[in-house]
């Protein structure tokens, strides 16, 4: 596959998380920045690669092939944010794009020796699990911090957002994977949370808490 093409079938996969009984090509044109007509010629050569099923006004999923071959993308680009963030004291903020052109390296025996140097781990600097060699996933029970209930211990396990901003923002609140949280109260009139973070008392927005997955400690 071409760098473009494997762009193509990252998104996809990551669109189909939500939309799995198919992708509609102009999400695919908003999260490429690029035109429905590029997507739809891109989808129909995918298609002939046999990596997509696409059938005009019906929008795409991907096909075995092209979902083994996706989540194998995403393994690099994870492994990649493992080693910017353990190996060479990249912040989390810092490894998203760098990875992005990392992800794209042919070599599988070199993801493979990576995975190997990293002590095979299960996920990324931001709690999103990282495919193995098979393309299999660890699964965890998690949720969202804006669903939490009072008074129960949980511990932070990853960002709905990964943005270079929301992650600067929890650095600077000391929120990071790992945190132990505890919800001590809620205010019914904009849903913003008092809790307890790692033994300090702060308190954040609803917007905040709908983008921190927790589970219980």
């Amino acid at each position: 596959m071409t760098i473009s093409e494997e762009n193509y079938i990252k998104v996809i996969y990551h669109l189909s998380l939500v939309s799995p009984k198919g992708v509609n090509t102009n999400a695919i044109a908003g999260m490429l920045d690029t035109k429905a007509s590029s997507v739809t010629d891109m989808l129909k050569k995918l298609s002939e690669k046999e990596l997509v099923s696409y059938q005009k006004y019906q929008g795409v999923t991907l096909t075995e092939k092209g979902f083994h071959s996706a989540k194998m993308i995403v393994r690099k680009h994870r492994l990649w944010e493992v080693f910017l963030v353990d190996k060479l004291n990249f912040s989390w903020d810092e490894v998203h794009e760098i990875a992005e052109e990392l992800e794209h390296i042919k070599s599988e025996k070199l993801i493979n020796k990576l995975d190997e140097f990293l002590s095979f781990p299960s996920f990324d600097p931001h709690g999103d699990p990282i495919p193995n060699a098979k393309g299999e996933l660890v699964k965890i029970d998690k949720f969202l911090l804006s669903e939490a209930i009072l008074n129960t211990d949980y511990v932070c396990v990853g960002v709905k957002n990964s943005s270079v901003e929301f992650l600067q923002y929890l650095d600077k609140q000391n929120i990071s994977l790992g945190s132990t949280i505890k919800v001590i109260s809620r205010e019914e009139f904009d849903s913003s949370l008092t809790i307890i973070l790692n033994s300090n008392t702060i308190s954040i927005s609803n917007k905040i808490a709908e983008n921190l997955f927790i589970k219980v400690q």
